[in-house]
């Protein structure tokens, strides 16, 4: 059984800044083995991708909308992917759900290539 949880979602302020965690777990699973990924759904909204990582950190991959404000990072050693959020907007307000997938050689956008997924945290940001 492979557990993702994120933590760190809240109330902040256009402008300012929230850092969330994902931490994996699972008997079987081999986290440096996986990219990882965040996205996100506002209400009434399509899951979005915001972010991947590449499984020993060395490539990353941005949604256009997030490029230059969101950094997307990975410590093997504690199984856990982060993603720092500044400069938020009120168009950030969304759940974010971080993604593992095993596929290594591409990083990729598209949710349906995420094995495993989180319950998701929510960001709200207040104009």
């Amino acid at each position: 059984q492979v557990q993702l949880v994120e933590s760190g979602g809240g109330l902040m302020q256009s402008g300012g800044s929230l850092r969330l965690s994902c931490a994996a777990s699972g008997r079987t699973f081999s986290f440096s083995s996986y990219a990882m990924g965040w996205f996100r759904q506002a209400p009434g909204k399509e899951r979005d991708f915001v972010a991947a990582i590449s499984w020993n950190g060395g490539s990353t991959y941005y949604a256009d909308s997030v490029k230059g404000r969101f950094t997307i990072s990975r410590d093997n050693a504690k199984n856990t992917v982060y993603l720092q959020m500044n400069s938020l907007k009120p168009e950030d307000t969304a759940v974010y759900y971080c993604a593992a997938d095993s596929t290594v050689l591409v990083l990729t956008p598209h949710p349906d290539e995420y094995d495993y997924w989180g319950q998701g945290t929510q960001v709200t940001v207040s104009s």
